[in-house]
């Protein structure tokens, strides 16, 4: 085998290509905020609610923190259609994404409310405070300065997931590099491109998050 290296034949393609880290971007910023809102929901459940719906949350987090992104993926995607049900595959990325994700987050969260000392609840009970003012805040501002580093690195964590939704059709990063390389054939190119992109990425997310740690939220987040 006599492969050499030849970026000149992707030159064109370049652009394109790094395009891609935009619907990569929005993906992972909305499956992070609308699974976090779910988590949190899930986490009171857990821990505020009855019985049933405490057990019933329970349930949702074993199943989701033990399911293959991939399964539930292919599984709305190209499963649902034989009941009728059709969806799109960004539609189908995003439901999958927030459904994983929502039970991590959650553990994440439910961590973050233990940690509220009882002191806080109780004064902000005798202040009269509703059930949603107590979350909104006291315990919410309390999880996300105990559990910024945390919720950061599953931030990230859900950006590289992206990728995933190449396999359903998204056009995000990964999608456009299958793309370039099936026209191509310069795989070894087309994905070195990519990879050191997601490193980008990762390097410049990581040092936002922590700049909005430390200004928001008073959070020591180390810097890259």
């Amino acid at each position: 085998m006599n492969y050499s290296l030849q970026f000149g034949q992707i030159a064109a393609d370049v652009p394109y290509i790094l395009s891609g880290a935009w619907p990569t971007l929005w993906i992972t910023f909305v499956t992070f905020f609308a699974a976090a809102a779910l988590g949190m929901f899930i986490a009171m459940a857990r821990l505020k609610a009855g019985p049933l719906a405490s057990r019933l949350a329970g349930l949702w987090v074993t199943l989701t923190t033990n399911s293959p992104l991939f399964v539930v993926l292919f599984f709305l995607f190209n499963g649902l259609p034989n009941w009728g049900i059709l969806l799109s595959p960004i539609a189908a990325t995003l439901i999958a994404f927030i459904v994983i994700s929502s039970g991590y987050l959650a553990e994440i969260q439910r961590g973050g409310i233990q940690s509220v000392r009882q002191a806080e609840l109780d004064a902000a009970e005798t202040l009269g405070m509703s059930r949603l003012q107590i979350l909104r805040f006291v315990i919410a501002p309390h999880v996300i300065k105990t559990t910024y580093p945390a919720l950061s690195n599953f931030f990230i964590f859900t950006m590289l997931g992206t990728s995933m939704a190449s396999l359903v059709g998204v056009n995000e990063l990964t999608g456009r590099a299958i793309e370039v390389s099936s026209r191509t054939f310069r795989s070894i190119e087309v994905f070195s491109l990519v990879a050191v992109t997601y490193v980008v990425l990762s390097l410049l997310a990581s040092a936002a998050l922590a700049l909005v740690g430390r200004w928001l939220f008073r959070v020591k987040a180390r810097m890259i």
